[in-house]
């Protein structure tokens, strides 16, 4: 194992060993709580010889799996990339990975007496993931620039500053499970809490990738993870959940486009699938597949929802929901997550959509995906993520869709 200099000295007895934690660990419940798995690291052999890294981003999330690193008796380092700094958000409560939330970081490792790096990734941050999902927006895609940080800056670069650490694993704190299957290799699974599961945005994670991370919060539910906080005394045991576009202020999507390509904003027509113009809108950029509100086309007999972008003509095509049906999507750059799989299968193309039941068409990294039933709101530039029960089977990105009425293809 390299040494490592610059440590704090770590001693686990030195925080852990306070009534509130040996109530904690020392009981099979607390506050109506199981007893922590400090096994979720799945990590074999004397934890003392073990070097875990975890990424840290300031959230309490990954601040509990902090707190639960050092008390397996591993030598925790806690890793923040700084990836962004937007004025006004460094302060903005729920942000991650900028300035306030670095503090953070720094002053949950503090708590816990263990050593904490921060690395500066903002030109990588901007080029691999603002500058894509400008482009995604211009084009008339609907980007997702949460998968493609755990693609790149989070998974591809501090895996391998873990990894240069001589680290034993990556720790996080997604709401994911890791689960080994009967052939011996890691497969990727839904949290145990559905409202906390994030496995639509991991669709992409390698299986070498696999084999060196660890989830550790995937078996519990948020409170409990609140709960651990505060019996830690972790200063963001109550901070707000990070948003889900963290270099967005304020939800304003359309103003870190206009900053990055300044002609986000040129106009086109609102035309309807039928061909008449019914209006002029101010800019592609302000618009998503199945968008009802902000037409400003008001005095239409059936409410209109945007079917298409077409971005070469710059217009917004709308229609009814019927227009929205779709039969199928060809998906480009599919990955698979432990191996193929050739049972039956479901898929969600939107984070919060139910999955629904599919099946696959072709070969190779290209494939057509086949809804059993119609499907709506199916946006090119979003994933198809496939799922066999609670296994994430992978996925991969909507590079068209197939409408039920042919004349829409998109």
């Amino acid at each position: 194992m390299p040494e490592i200099t610059g440590f704090h000295s770590f001693n686990l007895w030195h925080f852990f060993d306070t009534p509130g934690w040996r109530k904690l660990v020392g009981t099979a419940t607390c506050r109506g709580m199981r007893t922590p798995d400090l096994s979720g690291f799945q990590l074999d052999g004397d934890m003392k010889a073990r070097r875990i890294v975890v990424a840290m981003s300031g959230g309490v999330d990954s601040s509990v799996v902090a707190g639960l690193a050092a008390a397996t008796g591993a030598e925790t380092i806690g890793i923040t990339l700084q990836l962004y700094d937007h004025g006004a958000a460094v302060k903005r409560a729920g942000s991650c990975c900028a300035g306030q939330d670095i503090r953070d970081a720094r002053a949950v490792a503090d708590r816990l007496g263990i050593a904490h790096y921060v690395f500066d990734h903002e030109s990588r941050f901007r080029e691999s993931v603002v500058e894509r999902f400008a482009d995604e927006y211009m084009a008339g895609r609907t980007p997702i620039p949460c998968i493609q940080c755990n693609m790149g800056v989070k998974f591809t670069d501090l895996l391998q500053m873990a990894r240069d650490l001589g680290a034993d694993c990556l720790a996080t704190g997604h709401y994911v499970r890791r689960v080994i299957g009967a052939d011996g290799r890691s497969e990727l699974h839904r949290a145990h809490d559905p409202a906390r599961d994030q496995s639509y945005f991991l669709f992409a994670t390698t299986d070498d990738q696999m084999d060196f991370l660890r989830f550790p919060l995937g078996g519990l539910p948020k409170p409990q993870v609140r709960a651990l906080a505060q019996d830690m005394g972790l200063i963001n045991a109550t901070k707000p959940d990070s948003q889900d576009i963290c270099f967005v202020p304020d939800g304003d999507y359309a103003s870190v486009v206009r900053k990055v390509r300044l002609d986000a904003d040129t106009g086109g027509e609102i035309v309807h699938i039928d061909g008449r113009v019914l209006g002029e809108h101010k800019g592609l950029i302000h618009y998503t597949i199945g968008q009802r509100k902000g037409l400003e086309i008001g005095g239409q007999p059936v409410p209109l929802y945007v079917v298409k972008l077409d971005a070469d003509t710059r217009r917004v095509i709308v229609g009814p929901r019927s227009a929205l049906a779709t039969r199928a999507a060809q998906i480009v750059d599919l990955n698979w997550i432990g191996g193929s799989y050739d049972g039956p299968m479901e898929a969600k193309v939107r984070s919060l959509a139910r999955p629904a039941p599919v099946t696959i068409e072709g070969t190779g990294p290209s494939r057509r995906l086949v809804f059993v039933q119609p499907e709506y709101g199916v946006a090119p530039g979003q994933a198809a993520v496939l799922y066999a029960g609670d296994r994430v089977l992978g996925g991969g990105w909507i590079a068209s869709t197939e409408p039920v009425e042919p004349a829409l293809a998109a």
